[in-house]
C-alpha cells in the first residue's frame, strides 16, 4: 500500500491522493486549488502522473475542491470510470459545466477589459472539458459496498457535510485505507451526521476545522442578529454562499426567522442558476438530510430566483432593504463579485460571510480587513462585514476525535490533510493526546507506503 498526497498537504484544497493498492492505481478526489496565488497556478502544471495508468478515480464528495479538476484529467488522456455517489453524480452535472463557464465568462471580461497579464487570458478548462468528463462518471448507492476489481473491494458510507458525501474505504489483499473526505457535524441543521468509520489500517482525515471548536451557539439567532441589524438601516445584505449546501441552508434559516418575525419581511433573492437547479434535489434524497417534505417546500419558496444576466445587473441598481444569496462562498468569482461592487462602498449594507474563507481569498481579506479587487478594480468595503460560524458544515476538531474514536479498531497509522498548516498540525496534536495515534501531517508530492 503506498499513497503519494499531490493536494491538500499543508492547504485546505485540490484535494488529490494517489494510490497503490495491489496491483491497482487510484485516484481519490481530484480537486482544485483555490486560495492562495501559489496554490492556484498548481493547477496549471502538467498532471504529475500519467492519468492513462489509473484503474479507477474515486471522488468524496463534489465541491470543487475534490472534484474540479476532472475536466482536466481526461483532457490529459484519463479514460477509466470515475465512481461517486448518485447525488454527487448529479451535482456534479451542475458544478462542472458551472466552473467551465465561469471560467470561459472571467476570461473573456479579462481580455475585453485588459486587466489581465496574460494575452489572452484562457479558462483551466471549457464547458467541453467538462461534459467529457461528466461522461465518465459512473454512480453508486450511499452506502455501498462493492468489487470495483476482482483484487479491490470499495465502499461508500455517509460523511455528512453536503449531499451525496462519502467517506471511502478501500481493501485488497488484506490491506485497508480510509478516506474521510469532508466530515460533517453531528448537530448540523440542514444534513444527518456521518456514519461511524469502517476499520482501516491507515486513515487520511480532513482538518479543515483541527484547530477550533464551534461556538456553541443556535444557527438561526446567530442568522438573526446580524441580519436585524442590516435590514432595519435599510441596508442591502450580500451574501457570498456556496450554491450547494450553504445556500438550501440560509434559505431555510430566513424562512424560519421571517416566519416567526425575527427579522422583516424583506425580498430575498437567490441569484445562482447552480443553487436553484441544486435545491430540488434535496427531495430526491431523504435520507441524507434533516427537512421533511413540508419544510422543503417552504424553503423553495423563501426567495426569488434570479435567471437571466439582465435581472442580476438590475439587481445592482435597487436599494434596500433586500437580501441577495450569490455564488461563491468565497467570493472567488461568480455573480457575487458585481455585487460586491456595488454594494461593498456602503456602510448602510452587510456582507455575510457562512463558512470558512480559505487563506488567499477574496472572502479572507474581506474577513481582515482589506479592500477588494473584483475584475481588476480596487473596490473600498465599508460595509458591515460579519462571518457565521454556526452555519458551517465540516466537524470541528472534537467532532474529527469523536469520528476517529468510534473505528471498530484503532488504525496503524493517520494522515491529516485538508487544513491549513496550524489546523492540520492542531489535529495531529489532538489525535496523538486523546486517542494516541501515530499521527502524520504530509507535505505536498509526499508518498508513504
Amino acid at each position: 500500500m503506498k499513497v503519494t498526497f499531490l493536494g491538500a498537504a499543508g492547504a485546505v484544497t485540490g484535494s488529490k491522493y494517489l494510490v497503490e493498492l495491489g496491483a491497482r492505481r487510484l485516484l481519490v478526489d481530484c480537486g482544485l486549488f483555490q486560495g492562495l496565488k501559489r496554490l492556484r497556478e498548481r493547477n496549471w502544471q502538467p498532471v504529475p502522473f500519467d492519468p492513462r495508468a489509473l484503474d479507477a478515480v474515486l471522488l468524496t464528495h463534489a465541491h470543487i475542491d475534490h472534484s474540479g479538476y476532472l475536466p482536466v484529467l481526461v483532457r490529459a488522456g484519463y479514460r477509466g470510470r470515475i465512481f461517486c455517489t448518485d447525488a454527487t453524480r448529479r451535482l456534479l452535472s451542475l458544478m462542472l459545466p458551472d466552473a467551465a463557464r465561469l471560467q470561459e465568462e472571467e476570461a473573456e471580461y479579462a481580455n475585453r477589459h485588459k486587466f489581465s497579464k496574460h494575452a489572452p487570458a484562457l479558462p483551466l478548462y471549457t464547458e467541453a472539458d467538462a461534459h467529457a468528463a461528466l461522461e465518465r462518471l459512473q454512480p453508486v448507492a450511499l452506502p455501498s459496498s462493492r468489487a470495483l476489481f476482482p483484487d479491490l473491494q470499495v465502499g461508500f458510507s455517509r460523511a455528512g457535510h453536503l449531499l451525496g458525501a462519502a467517506s471511502i474505504h478501500l481493501q485488497s489483499r488484506g490491506e485497508r485505507i480510509l478516506f474521510s473526505g469532508d466530515l460533517g457535524r453531528t448537530d448540523d441543521p440542514l444534513m444527518r451526521a456521518p456514519a461511524p468509520p469502517l476499520a482501516a489500517d491507515w486513515v487520511v482525515i480532513e482538518s479543515t476545522y483541527g484547530d477550533r471548536l464551534h461556538a456553541a451557539i443556535d444557527p438561526e439567532t446567530e442568522v438573526a442578529e446580524p441580519l436585524a441589524r442590516a435590514l432595519a438601516r435599510g441596508g442591502v445584505v450580500i451574501v457570498p454562499t456556496f450554491a450547494i449546501g450553504r445556500a438550501q441552508l440560509l434559505l431555510h434559516l430566513i424562512g424560519r426567522l421571517k416566519q416567526k418575525h425575527a427579522i422583516p419581511d424583506v425580498p430575498v433573492y437567490l441569484n445562482s442558476p447552480m443553487a436553484e437547479d441544486a435545491t430540488p434535489l434535496y427531495q430526491s434524497y431523504p435520507d441524507e438530510h434533516r427537512l421533511t417534505a413540508e419544510q422543503l417546500t417552504a424553503m423553495a419558496r423563501v426567495a426569488h430566483f434570479v435567471t437571466s444576466v439582465e435581472e442580476s445587473k438590475a439587481l445592482n441598481q435597487r436599494s434596500g432593504p433586500m437580501i441577495i444569496l450569490s455564488a461563491s462562498g468565497m467570493a472567488t468569482g461568480g455573480r457575487v463579485l458585481h455585487h460586491l461592487k456595488a454594494f461593498a462602498p456602503d456602510p448602510r449594507n452587510l456582507v455575510l460571510f457562512t463558512g470558512y474563507q480559505a487563506a488567499g481569498t477574496r472572502g479572507a481579506a474581506m474577513l481582515a480587513g482589506a479592500e477588494s479587487k473584483c475584475h481588476g478594480e480596487w473596490v473600498p468595503v465599508r460595509a458591515e462585514v460579519v462571518q457565521l460560524h454556526g452555519t458551517s458544515s465540516h466537524a470541528d476538531y472534537r467532532g474529527l476525535i469523536a469520528w476517529l474514536a468510534a473505528s471498530p479498531q484503532p488504525p496503524a497509522r493517520v494522515f491529516v490533510t485538508h487544513g491549513e498548516p496550524a489546523a492540520a498540525d492542531a489535529l495531529r496534536q489532538h489525535l496523538r493526546r486523546a486517542l494516541g495515534l501515530d499521527v502524520t501531517v504530509p507535505e505536498q508530492g509526499e508518498s508513504f507506503g
